[in-house]
């Protein structure tokens, strides 16, 4: 699977996860402890937003602060699949994967950026399905995508403190297991009681 694929499949995920929330759950506790369902939406949601000027080559500076808090308003789902459609035409856009972003970390190739967004999506889409109670299950092949990718960055991340250590899972755990585990969550998380 080419990475604008996955990229497509791990955005179409979280928005399907984001379409099944029920109106008392956005007050929810997720595996992101400082976050309840309506922050880790609003997460990706301003993920989604910032994609959009900055495959176009926009510089952080030029975007300012209109991305800052609250990006869902008064009907977040409908926002949330509004920014996605939005974030698939600028991944899509023809040459879009050839240039180069300009990230809080220094110029970035854009195909690197992607490949963050295929995790945020992934790993967010996880989150918000074991919070919500909804099929956690991750589309494997995005999954062995995000996975590869990832295996050279781990270290780099937890030092940057963008991840949080690593979980240990058992020997015969699946991919994806393994791919939650490495972004510092328990794959056996639950809600509290």
């Amino acid at each position: 699977m080419d990475l604008l694929e996955a990229y497509r499949r791990s955005l179409a995920e979280f928005i399907d996860r984001v379409d099944q929330i029920e109106p008392g759950q956005w007050s929810d506790p997720t595996p992101c402890s400082d976050w309840d369902v309506r922050t880790l939406v609003n997460h990706v949601v301003t993920e989604d937003r910032w994609s959009v000027p900055l495959l176009a080559g926009r510089t952080i500076d030029e975007v300012g602060d209109r991305l800052d808090g609250d990006q869902l308003g008064a009907d977040p789902i409908a926002t949330a699949r509004e920014a996605a459609a939005q974030a698939e035409i600028a991944a899509t856009h023809p040459r879009a994967l050839d240039g180069t972003v300009h990230l809080s970390a220094g110029p970035t190739p854009a195909a690197e950026y992607l490949h963050q967004l295929v995790a945020e999506h992934l790993v967010h889409g996880w989150d918000l399905a074991v919070a919500i109670g909804a099929d956690p299950q991750l589309d494997g092949d995005a999954v062995a995508v995000c996975a590869r990718w990832f295996a050279g960055r781990i270290s780099d991340y937890q030092r940057g403190g963008l991840t949080r250590t690593g979980v240990d899972v058992p020997a015969d755990a699946d991919a994806q297991d393994r791919l939650i585990a490495a972004f510092g969550r328990d794959p056996d998380w639950t809600p509290p009681a």
